[in-house]
């Protein structure tokens, strides 16, 4: 269900609480995000309110060091809370149902590949023996180098395989690296055994299931049987015969399920969890050394806060889901008398979702309910003669405004107008009188909306007024860059302004982003009863800068942001509470420059200089430009070159 966002009434009092409310803070922050007195959004990194950053002030304090939005804020703490929340969880529900064995995970370096954000995953995760996912060659070559001096800590190798990626993974297993290939097809299987025998390694081996049972939601098609990974019953069957043969059935050691991404349905978590417990426990009997089970990602987030099974969101607490996996595992292996073997999940957007925010600026807004419209122009000229008849229903409508004939004074408003477009397309109208139909429409259509924010109930008809009136904000982002979930598959993230919280929004809008892209928008926001199409935001107040931002994005979107109109990375802070109270910037890394993203287009940056002075030294010969002119536009090309790629203030 989709509807407008909620319009505070003018003149009731507002306070944070309310703010806390109309964007649903306390139910998709989770814990980690708030309001404070001064009607700053704070940041609760171990959602306590001992340690709480206000976000207002971080972003001040950036720009004090000339880090202007947009800019990417981590929140390393949060990692670390998120981390310990997921192994606490399992440890609860092995002790709950005496599960006879121990729960680790892998990170998937796909949810998000920065080095730093790897780098603190994996250290974080050091006590608690979690290790890392890779699903490509030079993810794997990365976590090679990553994973010095940890031998007993995993790595699991899923996606297609070729030669050298099998051999690397081989070489890796000779350096003393607990490291498992995926069997994704079963040519994968020779190229393991070749390597194998060729470096006299005994490998430890892996096998993705094709499940019957399904994911649900927006990835449904990556499990089931319909997936593009994992192998048939039959398939693993004849891969374990294989194995036998070759003496080798010790070394499948892992049975590995995909039943989907961002899991709103606990069933679907429960189906899965169930079948795969059930291969494992058959194969086991038959003579295999399967050690793990590794229930693949699928833990959800709830974006929205409703806890549903929308796909913004789930129906499951983190704990839920542990029990839920260690009860099904534990029934399965009793029934069975078999082992219990160590789970692995391999939850990556559950880990790093919460930990990032995007905070940009708006840039200006443009309103359709700010056409001016005079007495005049309501009630015509004295000795105005000829007036078109579109123009004299438009101020009939204008003026006959009530709550009894709303829908009927909006109707008429809808006629004139349509009837005004088509005589001017004919030649029948001058351009003055359609400029006045569009201030008396729009003023039509602002006073009818303003009549319907006082009634409980507004008549159907008129319940798309707030949306069609809505603000355009402009906003200094991209969201191909920054947010291409939002544009590619109408992913819902939480987006609020982080100041100004103690004030009552007074304006709807839709955010516009800065590419030339029509589809550079965001139209669609989170909210625990319904999706909204508008943003309640404050009144834009010169010169002073407006910041929104976009939470929970630490999962895919900076890995998989384009160069559209070629706005680059942003820049990025790692924030981190100090020992001693308080909180510090730990890390900062600089966005891409205007040089840096032609580069990586191909375009040669150093000619595109000499170039330019040629044209420069062109216009002063021929008497267009001063020399000093010229030598202000070089010196302007060459700082903008080596500027940031988005606007930065004056």
């Amino acid at each position: 269900m989709e509807t407008s966002a909620r319009k505070p009434m003018p003149g009731s009092p507002w306070d944070i609480e309310d703010s806390l409310e109309l964007y649903g803070v306390n139910a998709w922050g989770n814990g980690y995000f708030g309001i404070n007195a001064a009607g700053h959004v704070v940041v609760r990194p171990d959602q306590t309110n001992e340690h709480e950053i206000d976000l207002h002030e971080v972003i001040r304090g950036l720009e004090a060091r000339d880090l202007t939005t947009p800019v990417v804020v981590r929140f390393s703490d949060i990692l670390r809370h998120r981390l310990k929340r997921l192994h606490d969880a399992f440890a609860t529900a092995i002790a709950e149902n005496d599960y006879r064995n121990r729960y680790t995970a892998v990170f998937p370096i796909k949810v998000n590949q920065q080095r730093l954000v790897v780098e603190e995953v994996y250290g974080y995760g050091r006590e608690f023996g979690f290790g890392l996912e890779v699903g490509s060659k030079p993810e794997l070559l990365a976590v090679m180098a990553l994973t010095e001096g940890e031998s007993e800590r995993m790595i699991v190798c899923n996606g297609f395989k070729d030669d050298s990626y099998i051999e690397a993974v081989i070489l890796a297993t000779k350096l003393g690296r607990t490291i498992i290939p995926v069997v994704e097809n079963f040519s994968e299987l020779a190229l393991i055994l070749k390597h194998a025998k060729a470096y006299d390694v005994r490998p430890r081996i892996g096998v993705r299931v094709k499940l019957a049972s399904e994911g649900a939601g927006r990835w449904r098609e990556s499990s089931g049987e319909k997936s593009k990974f994992g192998l048939f019953v039959t398939e693993i069957l004849e891969l374990f015969r294989v194995l036998k043969e070759q003496g080798m059935e010790d070394c499948l050691q892992l049975v590995h399920c995909h039943p989907g991404s961002q899991l709103q349905d606990i069933r679907r978590v429960k189906d899965a969890v169930n079948e795969l417990a059930h291969v494992y426990a058959e194969l086991k009997l038959m003579g295999a050394g399967l050690r793990y089970i590794d229930i693949g990602g699928g833990l959800g987030v709830d974006y929205d806060g409703s806890r549903t099974n929308y796909s913004s969101s789930m129906n499951y607490t983190m704990a839920e889901y542990a029990s839920d996996v260690v009860y099904r595992i534990a029934s399965v292996c009793n029934a069975r008398e078999v082992e219990h073997p160590v789970i692995v999940s391999e939850s990556g957007r559950a880990i790093a979702a919460h930990h990032s925010l995007l905070v940009f600026n708006a840039l200006g807004s443009s309103a359709l309910d700010r056409f001016a419209v005079s007495e005049q122009d309501a009630r015509g000229h004295d000795g105005e003669e000829d007036v078109p008849q579109p123009v004299a229903d438009l101020r009939d409508a204008y003026r006959s405004i009530t709550q009894r004939r709303l829908v009927e004074c909006y109707h008429d408003a809808l006629q004139a107008r349509e009837q005004a477009l088509q005589m001017f397309n004919l030649g029948y109208l001058s351009l003055e009188h359609r400029g006045l139909v569009e201030r008396l429409y729009w003023a039509t259509c602002a006073k009818i909306r303003d009549f319907c924010r006082r009634l409980e109930a507004v008549p159907e008809e008129l319940e798309g007024l707030e949306q069609i009136l809505s603000d355009i904000y402009f906003c200094n982002v991209s969201v191909f860059q920054s947010l291409p979930d939002s544009w590619a598959i109408d992913q819902l993230f939480p987006i609020m302004p982080i100041h100004r919280l103690d004030e009552k929004p007074t304006r709807n809008a839709v955010l516009a982003d800065i590419t030339c892209d029509s589809d550079g928008k965001i139209d669609h926001f989170p909210s625990v009863r319904e999706t909204k199409r508008t943003l309640e935001v404050h009144e834009l107040r010169e010169p002073e800068p407006y910041y929104l931002a976009a939470f929970m994005v630490g999962a895919y979107q900076e890995t998989l942001g384009d160069l559209h109109n070629l706005f680059g990375d942003t820049h990025v802070v790692h924030i981190k509470l100090h020992d001693e109270g308080g909180w510090w910037i730990e890390e900062t890394v600089k966005g891409d420059t205007a040089a840096e993203v032609l580069r990586y287009m191909r375009y040669d940056v150093d000619r595109l200089g000499p170039q330019l002075v040629r044209d420069c030294e062109r216009a002063v010969r021929e008497g267009r430009m001063s020399l000093a002119e010229s030598q202000a536009l070089r010196r302007f090309y060459d700082g903008e070159l080596n500027g940031y790629t988005y606007l930065e203030p004056d």
